[in-house]
């Protein structure tokens, strides 16, 4: 509510300083904002590409566990889950030591084929994939890890009496695991669009704080930098509601089809 009111402010976060009534001034500055859309064109790639890492992806990995017995399976979702646990900071310094131009593994290997990198963390082109392959990377245990308690909630009763009624493995995938798994799906999706750009923000942060030219930044770095950086909080409390209200409508409208398209293992 505060957000909401401190939107219609002109204010510099400083205590001594007096609010100035601005009207709806702060809403059409952010609209009219170059960087507002080059930071939501950002965000709609971002959510696209982690649909498929912490989505599609995560299905693949969870089925192909299932097929993995013993000590191998434990440590199979291990291999994949840990990179979950790890800090943004420690995540960031990792992989930038990874894509380091001098000395790095990545553009070492990459030189190998012939493939001069450079920086990819100070190249406009490249600044943006770079975020998506180390956050991808760190969410993809958790996708696996929500499609996994998905596929553990379907009993094998289902698959077993359509192997007897002649199903191959992939229709039983297709046409019963996926449905019954769906509910899982919906829930990892929503998570996905709610959540992308929480998920990035404290990469961005620690590797490219936004840049080269806004390359990679997101609306919550944006945010982050209207209200911390140009201590603006009328402008950043607008951006914020506007987001909000957009994100929320989202939420409801994913909320409803969700269930309408859900399958339910009852």
């Amino acid at each position: 509510m505060q957000t909401f009111e401190l939107s219609f402010y002109d204010w510099n976060l400083i205590p001594t300083q007096p609010k100035i009534p601005v009207g709806l001034e702060n809403y059409a500055t952010v609209l009219s904002l170059p960087e507002l859309h080059q930071a939501l064109w950002n965000t709609v790639i971002y959510i696209s590409a982690f649909l498929l890492l912490s989505v599609a992806l995560p299905v693949v990995f969870a089925l192909i566990a299932r097929r993995v017995a013993g000590r191998a399976k434990t440590i199979y979702q291990a291999l994949i889950f840990v990179p979950f646990l790890v800090t943004p900071v420690a995540t960031s310094a990792i992989w930038r030591w990874m894509f380091a131009p001098e000395g790095g593994t990545i553009p070492a290997i990459a030189r190998t084929l012939g493939i001069e990198m450079g920086n990819v963390f100070r190249d406009p082109d490249s600044s943006m994939l770079a975020i998506i392959v180390i956050v991808g990377w760190q969410m993809l245990g958790f996708g696996v890890l929500v499609v996994s308690a998905g596929l553990a909630g379907i009993s094998p009763d289902y698959g077993h009496a359509a192997a007897t009624d002649g199903a191959t493995e992939r229709q039983i995938t297709w046409r019963i695991t996926l449905p019954l798994l769906s509910p899982s799906l919906v829930f990892l999706g929503l998570m996905t669009i709610l959540l992308s750009a929480q998920w990035t923000f404290p990469i961005i942060d620690l590797v490219t704080q936004g840049g080269p030219s806004n390359s990679s930044t997101n609306i919550y770095y944006l945010l982050y930098q209207f209200g911390f950086r140009n201590f603006d909080a009328g402008l950043a409390a607008a951006a914020g509601t506007l987001f909000f209200i957009v994100f929320g409508l989202i939420a409801l409208l994913f909320v409803e089809l969700s269930e309408r398209l859900s399958f339910h293992d009852n």
